[in-house]
């Protein structure tokens, strides 16, 4: 009996595993499809810009409210751990360097996924699911060519302009709840941040991890939304999975980057 048990779950192991592995190839081969096909799209850039319109625009609201408060909880636990060392007015560097290295793309890139990334799966997930990707096709209209490449380079372009704008509100939130309302130097404030912050190794790497997560985000929204089974069950799963696994994504491949960017201590 119990060897019967250990054989069923190394066989639901090695299943899980092998579907794991064949979805990650399905993967690959889809967007590399997509990236060969994008030329239709940027030869009619109209269906870029109304993407991006859907996908960056429509995301600004949360975005900027998500920074402007996670800017101002950064300022007030800034300022109260860094009171006890007579260093209260250094908090402008810690507010601009969480958020430039990592709350911004980090945060932004999460509230991408839950926003857009979902959005961009349930709405190829429902054209799967009432054939009208297939109606495209028939009347040799390439629906990888027409719906998904628009809407994967709209989340390429999105996604770094949205976690600049996160950071830029956080830093206000910080300015706000520091300056403004506990008092802390504005001289001190802004001075010691430009003094920190380096634009090679702060700024632009955290301009390269918001690429890398537009990236990762839309090209598994698109695909989880085209491999969506054609029901209504199969898109709400395909959607929870597109928030699940770039949240995953996102988090993992912070990581990676952050230790290939990381200089170490001289």
């Amino acid at each position: 009996m119990l060897i019967k048990q250990t054989a069923a779950v190394i066989q639901r192991i090695g299943h899980r595993t092998i579907n794991s592995i064949w979805r990650l190839g399905c993967a690959s081969h889809f967007i590399l499809l997509v990236l060969l096909k994008s030329w239709t799209s940027f030869a009619r850039p109209r269906l870029i810009t109304r993407e991006i319109y859907y996908a960056g625009v429509m995301s600004l609201v949360i975005i900027l409210v998500s920074g402007l408060f996670v800017g101002l909880v950064l300022g007030l636990q800034g300022y109260e751990t860094l009171q006890k060392f007579g260093s209260e007015s250094a908090v402008g560097t810690l507010v601009a360097l969480s958020l430039v290295r990592e709350l911004g793309p980090v945060v932004a890139g999460l509230l991408f996924a839950s926003r857009a990334g979902s959005a961009m799966t349930a709405e190829i997930g429902l054209m799967k699911a009432t054939e009208q990707l297939s109606a495209m096709g028939m009347m040799a209209v390439d629906p990888v060519a027409r719906v998904v490449a628009p809407k994967f380079w709209a989340g390429v372009f999105s996604m770094p302009l949205l976690a600049a704008m996160f950071s830029v509100m956080g830093v206000f939130g910080g300015y706000l709840v520091t300056v403004v309302v506990i008092g802390v130097d504005e001289g001190s404030f802004w001075s010691q941040m430009q003094n920190a912050v380096d634009f090679r190794y702060d700024i632009v790497n955290g301009v390269i991890k918001s690429c890398c997560f537009g990236v990762v985000i839309t090209a598994i929204a698109v695909f989880e939304g085209f491999d969506a089974p054609p029901t209504a069950e199969g898109v709400s799963m395909a959607t929870t999975r597109t928030v699940v696994t770039s949240s995953l994504a996102i988090l993992g491949l912070d990581f990676v980057l952050t230790a290939f960017m990381f200089r170490g201590v001289a």
